[in-house]
């Protein structure tokens, strides 16, 4: 047998079993791995998903949280994990932002995941303390310049979307400003309410009750539109920094060798529970706009967002980790 023929043979078996494993898909629970906080943006849109996904597949979808080091050990988890469908990752834009922000990963977000599909998109908000003496954008800016490098903002971790948006303002503003990490948003969000860090892009489903009691002020949206559930907010844009847009997404992730089958019988699924009227409305109250693609669409979205962070990166002379 020649080696083609025996390469051909060989395409046809796996064609072959990968059918046979998405006919039988799925057969268990399905564990999604949250690489972030609970009460974290990526973690209310999976959880909301995966109720709904476990109803249409009629299996169970377990959800598990693994923050810390920026979402890479949870995605580590998934892609150790058997590529048969069982075990995914739902992750924020982080996923795009990583490769930007660290020399190395312990992992290729391009080859050793297959991106299935894109759950939603959403601003990011940037809040203060209710308290704070930062009333304005400009407020803050100002004083950015006055104490260059000594004022202090948060973020969800080192090299997450959270931490390169806001080294975005920063660097657009022309100002210089001290960057502290912390395990996710809540946590983040607790100490800019503390009043020990000046600012944060939080995802606006985590900020908007908080900012409704008062406890946050919004000091502006990240995207060039203004957002429908705080219309009265201006854009970061419209406030002199004119080139600011950043967007927040959500999306879901298999480990490398996952039978194509599988990722579309997942896609189809994902793409059904987003039309589900009880989640457009889920998703509404938080900020979450809804955006289904295929994977093909989704992958090369992904792609792109990789190319904006790094793009950010540089302009901003972020030193990578």
């Amino acid at each position: 047998m020649n080696a083609l023929i025996k390469s051909a043979l060989c395409a046809a078996l796996l064609t072959a079993s990968g059918l046979a494993a998405a006919q039988d898909y799925p057969s268990k629970p399905i564990r999604f791995i949250i690489p972030l906080t609970p009460g974290s943006g990526a973690d209310i849109a999976g959880r909301i998903l995966g109720k709904h996904m476990s109803e249409s597949m009629r299996q169970p979808v377990v959800v598990e949280n693994r923050p810390g080091a920026g979402g890479i050990i949870g995605t580590q988890a998934v892609i150790k994990s058997d590529p048969d469908g069982y075990t995914l990752l739902v992750q924020s834009s982080s996923h795009a932002a990583n490769p930007a922000i660290y020399k190395s990963l312990p992992y290729d977000p391009l080859k050793d995941t297959i991106d299935v599909a894109l759950l939603g998109m959403t601003p990011y908000v940037m809040v203060t303390a209710g308290n704070s003496p930062y009333k304005s954008l400009k407020a803050l800016i100002d004083a950015a310049k006055a104490r260059p490098g000594d004022i202090p903002f948060a973020s969800a971790g080192i090299g997450t979307s959270t931490h390169l948006a806001a080294e975005y303002v920063v660097d657009l503003a022309g100002a210089r400003m001290l960057h502290i990490p912390f395990k996710g948003s809540p946590d983040a969000i607790q100490d800019v309410m503390s009043g020990r860090t000046s600012f944060y892009m939080a995802p606006i489903n985590a900020g908007l009750n908080l900012i409704k009691d008062g406890k946050l002020t919004a000091l502006g949206v990240s995207t060039r539109t203004r957002a429908e559930v705080m219309p009265n907010v201006p854009t970061i844009a419209e406030q002199g920094l004119s080139a600011y847009n950043m967007t927040l997404w959500f999306g879901l992730w298999a480990p490398a060798g996952t039978p194509p089958a599988v990722v579309q019988k997942l896609n189809a699924s994902v793409t059904a529970a987003l039309q589900v009227p009880e989640v457009k409305d889920q998703f509404a109250k938080l900020g979450i706009i809804p955006n289904p693609m295929k994977p093909d669409e989704f992958a090369k979205f992904v792609r792109d967002e990789i190319g904006v962070y790094r793009r950010i990166v540089k302009q901003a002379g972020i030193q990578p980790q």
